[in-house]
């Protein structure tokens, strides 16, 4: 059963229900005010006969027919009959109708022994008519007074009034389930634009679609999710692609030097010494080369992935840990200059993601400066992180693109790398709400670095404010 034909059931359930309710409450409302005033006036007719006043047993009360005609009239006249029981049992008919009312026992007991003014009450059936009879015990020995009223007609304009009841109960059903089915209809309209879009997504793989948002009910929420959804599926799948781009065109070099070197193996015996060793480094240097460069392209992969969870962070701690590293590792002097407190630069982030950027960073610096006559420096300061070296430094049309994939400034064209560092650097930067930033150092050499955004910091730890070196070139995450 389709979502749309659930709700119009229920809702149509739900009006049945609640049309019933009302119907049996007000037909039982009804009922019991009727039968109440009825016993009222036999009460009222008692106190007149008791008193000697027969004649009114001789009056009738009008009902109005609710219900189809009976006998041919739209009106009936209730009659009213009475007799008076003896204390020894014996019957006296009272009024100009001489109908016999049963007596039960209880009736009896009133008339030999009962209470002055205790009641009875009850319905009886005496040939085709149906009466209401309240049977009272009169003081001083004078037995008991039976008073009645035919409730036939009563009861026919109850049930009139049950049969209006389950008509307006069912127009009440089929009304609401009308009324459910279009307002199903009206909801579940967007609920099936948006799952035949998701199944063409799921059949073609074509991420390149839009879901209108129309109000801002769940639906709408529902629908704006799912395109921002399609949105990040596209952003990923463009910079998986581009990514493959840009690794196929940096493999094809060291590729084809490689195959070029293979078939100068084949006639490995007619090189010289000199040759044979030029040609050996040259294949290991590329061998080398190639190695790095698949495994700065697993960490550029493993950076945009984003599923590793996010945990409470030192920055200044994980900068003295990744310059432990790289210390042990280029055999550089690496300085760590924590200015923020012990616990105003710690974050919510990912651990290996900022581990891998800070390593990126030290490891860019070694390789630039490589005179090594002055330590590298690295500076945690408001929720940045600053390493400067003494190398060349950075020329300003260059400082807006080394974040950039495989970019390589003119100065580093004769260096090892792959230009890959850089740009997984700033793709952790943005995974954390924050910028990349380069320029030139005071004194000289290059000052690289990335922020983190204020709202990782945790309670306690928050800085005054999230400020970038103030002589570098920002990039803005895109």
């Amino acid at each position: 059963m389709s979502l749309r034909s659930r709700l119009a059931l229920t809702l149509a359930l739900v009006g049945a229900v609640v049309a019933g309710l009302v119907g049996v409450l007000s037909y039982h409302a009804a009922s019991e005010r009727i039968t109440a005033e009825i016993d009222q006036s036999l009460r009222s007719i008692t106190v007149a006969v008791a008193a000697g006043q027969d004649q009114v047993l001789d009056s009738s009360t009008t009902a109005a027919q609710t219900g189809p005609e009976r006998d041919g009239r739209n009106q009936r006249q209730q009659q009213l009959v009475g007799q008076a029981i003896a204390p020894d049992g014996a019957l006296t008919q009272l009024g100009s109708r001489p109908v016999a009312l049963p007596v039960d026992a209880t009736a009896r007991d009133l008339a030999a022994s009962g209470a002055p003014g205790q009641t009875e009450t009850r319905e009886v059936v005496v040939g085709r008519d149906t009466y209401r009879v309240l049977t009272t015990a009169l003081d001083g020995g004078r037995g008991a007074l039976q008073v009645a009223v035919d409730i036939d007609e009563t009861r026919h304009v109850l049930g009139g009034m049950a049969n209006q009841i389950t008509w307006v109960s069912l127009a009440v059903l089929i009304a609401a389930a009308a009324a459910g089915w279009l307002l199903a209809q009206r909801i579940t309209r967007r609920l099936v634009r948006l799952a035949r879009i998701a199944e063409q997504v799921s059949g073609t793989g074509q991420v390149d679609r839009e879901v209108p948002v129309d109000g801002r009910d769940e639906v709408g929420r529902l629908s704006a999710s799912f395109n921002t959804m399609l949105g990040r599926l596209a952003a990923a799948r463009d910079a998986q692609d581009r990514l493959v781009q840009d690794a196929a065109h940096e493999l094809r070099t060291p590729l084809t030097s490689l195959r070029t070197n293979a078939s100068v193996l084949r006639r490995i015996a007619e090189l010289s010494p000199d040759a044979r060793d030029r040609l050996i480094d040259d294949v290991q240097s590329e061998t080398r080369e190639l190695s790095h460069l698949v495994e700065e392209l697993v960490e550029l992969a493993l950076s945009q992935r984003g599923d590793e969870p996010e945990v409470p962070l030192d920055l200044a701690e994980m900068a003295h840990r990744a310059a432990e590293r790289v210390e042990r590792r280029t055999g550089r002097e690496i300085r760590v200059d924590t200015a923020d407190p012990a616990s105003g630069s710690v974050v919510r982030g990912r651990r290996q993601g900022l581990e891998r950027a800070i390593g990126n960073l030290l490891e860019n610096a070694a390789k630039f400066d490589g005179a090594g006559h002055e330590p590298i420096e690295v500076r945690v300061h408001q929720g940045s992180v600053t390493v400067s070296d003494r190398g060349p430094g950075i020329d300003t049309e260059d400082a807006a693109h080394v974040f950039d994939r495989f970019y390589r400034a003119d100065t580093a064209r004769g260096l090892p790398g792959s230009g890959l560092g850089l740009a997984i650097v700033r793709d952790v930067a943005e995974a954390h709400g924050g910028t990349v930033f380069a320029g030139a150092r005071p004194g000289g050499g290059a000052a690289v670095g990335f922020t983190v955004a204020r709202s990782r910091f945790l309670p306690g730890s928050e800085p005054d404010h999230v400020g970038d070196s103030p002589d570098s070139i920002t990039v803005e995450g895109t």
